[in-house]
């Protein structure tokens, strides 16, 4: 008889927060080591991933009929997996509405279509709501950092976020790009745009403010002269997931609209 995934490995965090919203975290066998929500989940779950490398013995021994992934970057652990017999999926969601979609793929995956609907609404009602209640208010300019080396700006659903909660992206052709690479840019660019806050979320170490308040000619950028300048979760908003809705839009709107 045909029946859904039972034991399914999460290579990233969204995947996991998702089922456990969906009630169906049973299905969940194995975590990446960088999963902080829900909180509990690394307590419950076997760590069995980073995000770029993976351990195929400790995946194996779970003995999976999913194996659940983000990006390009997680190519080679997919690859890897796929030549050992498993079934892999890789989504490559990048807005704010392929989000919603991937909510609704995985909802279909694990049988809890009924579930899915409702947390997408749940999330639309919260977008919704949010356009109102920016409406007509004045748009700072906002810079966001997701790294310092070379400097990589917003993604397309940080840069959709930003816009949603009432700030003007200053790159908003870089966050369409596909790849990091794409996304790479210069301290001249940003001195040049002169934004009102920054926002810097660097995925994978802890943000050292004056690092980037102490770049040359960054004393010159208002966010730095007004100290406007904001540490954001990783956890949050890097992840192509339910978070960056249900909790980075309030964390967006106490910055931008105190």
């Amino acid at each position: 008889m045909a029946k859904y995934p039972s034991r399914i490995i999460c290579l990233t965090e969204e995947s996991v927060e998702t089922l456990y919203l969906l009630g169906e975290s049973s299905r969940i066998v194995g975590i990446s080591a960088f999963v902080e929500r829900p909180a509990g989940a690394k307590k419950t779950h076997p760590i069995v991933t980073t995000f770029t490398h993976s351990n195929s013995d400790k995946i194996l021994a779970q003995n999976p009929d999913l194996v659940l992934g983000f990006s390009d970057i997680q190519k080679d652990i997919a690859k890897d997996l796929i030549g050992q017999g498993l079934n892999v999926w890789i989504s490559n969601q990048r807005s704010l509405a392929e989000i919603l979609d991937y909510i609704l793929q995985l909802g279909a995956v694990v049988g809890a279509d009924a579930e899915a609907r409702a947390l997408i609404l749940q999330l639309e009602n919260k977008i919704a709501a949010t356009q109102k209640l920016v409406a007509g208010k004045k748009r700072p300019k906002i810079y966001f950092e997701e790294w310092d080396g070379p400097m990589i700006s917003a993604i397309l659903w940080v840069a959709q976020l930003i816009e949603l909660c009432g700030g003007e992206y200053i790159f908003p052709e870089k966050a369409k790009g596909k790849m990091a690479k794409d996304r790479f840019t210069e301290s001249s660019e940003i001195i040049e745009k002169n934004p009102d806050i920054i926002l810097a979320c660097w995925c994978g170490k802890k943000f050292e403010p004056n690092s980037l308040k102490s770049r040359p000619g960054w004393g010159r950028i208002s966010a730095v002269k007004d100290n406007k300048v904001f540490e954001l979760d990783p956890a949050i908003f890097l992840q192509p997931g339910p978070a960056p809705i249900l909790s980075g839009i309030d964390i967006l709107l106490d910055i931008f609209h105190p």
